[in-house]
């Protein structure tokens, strides 16, 4: 596994100051931007973190850094661990401390309800529980069905959100899409709107002769003026 180097950008500031390497072989080596490294020779980044000498935490050797100063395309590496700690791989149930074991059903409730796509193994390896309990509490036949109140197992403490997110997409591949009548699907499709008649009143047609007859009269019925009289 390639290791990891500790405080980076403390790292950056102790070789700005102390080596005479490029901002290029820093910034690979310390895995930040040429840029970022610029700004802490400047002054205008990383004020107030303390230089972290990377020889002492035994990162990084001198020869190492003598190599760099010598030829500015040269990669710096990071010095293998002298003591290599096994990584612990975790199997079975996750364990749940004591002070929170009596809250794992009401996970467990929240969980059956909330994400249904998730099986009783995805649960039992979040909450730390057996698949007999989850399936008591499915079929409630748990024998504290009737108190029990379904509450964030993340909130509680007993699994992080990263965690459950992980178990959702698993759960979530390969699962079918929801037809339109698991969503309540309500919209036309185009085939049945694309047809449609927006102004659905018909318009009147129009008698001309109505129309002239009518002028007619309004003009019988106009009285001459008493200026015409006159001339």
């Amino acid at each position: 596994m390639a290791q990891t180097l500790l405080m980076p950008k403390a790292t950056a500031v102790w070789l700005v100051d102390n080596t005479a390497l490029s901002f290029d072989q820093i910034a690979t080596f310390c895995k930040l931007h040429p840029l970022e490294v610029k700004a802490i020779a400047d002054g205008e980044a990383a004020q107030g973190i303390k230089g972290l000498d990377p020889i002492a935490t035994g990162q990084l050797s001198r020869d190492e850094i003598a190599r760099g100063e010598k030829d500015i395309h040269y990669k710096l590496k990071i010095s293998e661990p002298k003591v290599r700690v096994p990584e612990s791989k975790r199997r079975g149930p996750r364990y749940t401390p004591l002070s929170k074991r009596q809250d794992r059903p009401n996970a467990v409730l929240w969980l059956v309800r909330n994400h249904p796509e998730l099986k009783d193994a995805q649960i039992a390896r979040l909450i730390g529980t057996t698949k007999n309990t989850i399936e008591q509490i499915r079929d409630r036949s748990h024998w504290n069905s009737a108190n029990l109140t379904p509450m964030d197992p993340v909130t509680l403490g007993l699994c992080s959100q990263i965690d459950l997110d992980m178990e959702v997409e698993k759960a979530s591949k390969g699962r079918p899409l929801p037809t339109a009548a698991e969503i309540g699907a309500t919209l036309q499709s185009a085939s049945d709107t694309e047809h449609l008649d927006f102004y659905q009143e018909e318009e009147k047609e129009i008698d001309a002769s109505a129309v002239f007859a009518k002028l007619q009269s309004l003009k019988s019925d106009r009285k001459p003026d008493e200026d015409d009289d006159q001339y």
